[in-house]
């Protein structure tokens, strides 16, 4: 069963994350391409909050596609291109993923993404024992 670990020794968590995560030997992994806020139809969300809405909606398809569901994710790397966005990722998140699945975490702000239009991406790494 994967384990998800916050040492003693640590910081408390400063957001919804676990500082760190043990997978057991011969799970399924699933590694997730960086998610941009597109829907099946080839549309960009505009703003912030909707792109991060429709990030999670893919990642959860990309998990359902593939056997697995949200309580799977044991890492997200998160991109956004200002720093202003991180309320509207993390209120995606919660409204998406809720508050009980807390995977191990980053998130990193950046000059851009693949096109100027895209304000968040995320990738993740699932895994299923």
């Amino acid at each position: 069963m994967t384990e998800f670990v916050n040492p003693r020794a640590n910081h408390k968590p400063v957001g919804a994350y676990t500082h760190s995560v043990k997978v057991p030997h011969g799970a399924e992994w699933l590694v997730i391409s960086g998610q941009i806020g597109m829907n099946v139809k080839g549309q960009l969300q505009v703003g912030p909050r909707k792109q991060a809405e429709q990030v999670f909606r893919n990642i959860l398809t990309c998990l359902k596609e593939n056997g697995m569901a949200k309580k799977h994710l044991v890492k997200l790397t998160t991109f956004v291109t200002d720093p202003r966005y991180i309320e509207d990722y993390r209120a995606a998140r919660k409204k998406l993923i809720g508050d009980t699945v807390v995977p191990a975490s980053t998130l990193l702000v950046v000059d851009g993404l693949a096109r100027p239009d895209i304000v968040i991406e995320i990738e993740g790494l699932a895994a299923k024992s």
